[in-house]
């Protein structure tokens, strides 16, 4: 899944305009690290958090890509 669509999944962002500022603005960070690409593919086990706030870890691909 990429990250855009999954921080949309999550409802970390109404909508992918929402996700690609959050992105854009290095907001997101994967496994500690600041993620800009917004088409970055996650994996099982990834961590995701939005802002230092919210930490989501990618346990699954729902969308099976």
């Amino acid at each position: 899944m990429k990250l855009d669509q999954f921080l949309k999944w999550h409802g970390l962002a109404g909508t992918g305009g929402e996700a690609k500022n959050l992105i854009s603005a290095g907001l997101v960070t994967v496994n500690g690290s600041v993620e800009t690409r917004r088409g970055r593919k996650l994996v099982i086990g990834d961590q995701v958090c939005l802002d230092n706030d919210q930490e989501i870890l990618v346990d699954i691909d729902p969308l099976g890509t």
